[in-house]
This record gives C-alpha cells, structure tokens and sequence, in this order.
C-alpha cells in the first residue's frame, strides 16, 4: 500500500459534522465498511470477512465508483480506539490514500471530523471537487441516517 512517489499530486479533503447521536452509536456503525454503502454514495460494496467493527491490523477491500469507473481499494485498518477513532489506508492502480475518522463527545451527541487524504498519477479532471462533493453527501447522509428515529 502507498506505493504512489512522493512527487505526485496529493489531495486532502477535511470535513466534520455534529451528529446527535452517541459517540458509541457513531464509531460502530462507520467502523463497519461493509455498511459504508448504507450512507457514501462512493461505495458501491465491501468485503470484510468480519461482522461488525474492524479491529486494528485488519485488511479488507472496497468497490468505489470513481468518476463513472468502479475501482476495486485495498485497505488495512491502522487504528481503531473506540471511540475515538477509526482510520484505514488504502490503495489501487489509479489511487492511493488514507481515511480517517475522529471522534468527540459533544454534549448528548459527537462532533465527528472526517479526513481523507489521496494521491494518483492519472490525469483525473475534476477529481478533488467531485470527492470534496461526495464526502460532503457521505457526512451529510451518515448525519440522517444515524439521526433517524428507531423503527
């Protein structure tokens, strides 16, 4: 994994979002990448092998749609602090990049900080603003879905 050169175009995108809901609730569910489809409209599907949250150490793989392309990631968890924080690097032929996850109580709910950092060799046009919009939809949903009441 990383093995894009340090000379190549890097991108971070830093966002957060306040969920009224507990810190808990809110790291078990993201920490779960096979239900990432549930609320980012980026992933298509993941295969753990695992239910529930990932521990440390673990590998699992994701199919993204990458504009208009379906591009399969291959991640290793590298930290899993319940609840503090859950991050993943990853890689494929066109991308390389991390995701990271941090968690704090805010209240009765959690102010969640969601940083992804990527870097590819490709002439990819309109990748940064496409992903900041996704990432965007992807909190935006998350938000919703954890909101949502029971039932």
């Amino acid at each position: 994994m990383g093995q894009r050169q340090p000379h190549l175009t890097g991108e971070y995108i830093s966002q957060q979002r306040y969920i009224a809901a507990g810190i808990d609730t809110v790291y078990y569910y993201l920490s779960q990448p096979d239900r990432w489809h549930e609320w980012n409209p980026g992933s298509l599907r993941a295969d753990t092998g695992l239910c529930g949250s990932l521990p440390a150490g673990h590998r699992f793989s994701e199919i993204i749609d990458l504009l208009g392309l379906q591009v399969q990631l291959s991640y290793r968890v590298t930290s899993a602090v319940l609840p503090r924080e859950f991050r993943a690097v990853f890689s494929s032929a066109p991308l390389d990049g991390s995701i990271d996850y941090q968690l704090r109580k805010q209240g009765d709910g959690t102010l969640l900080k969601r940083t992804l950092h990527f870097s590819t060799d490709l002439n990819l046009g309109g990748l940064r603003s496409r992903m900041e919009r996704l990432s965007s939809q992807a909190l935006d949903n998350l938000k919703r879905v954890l909101e949502a009441p029971p039932g």
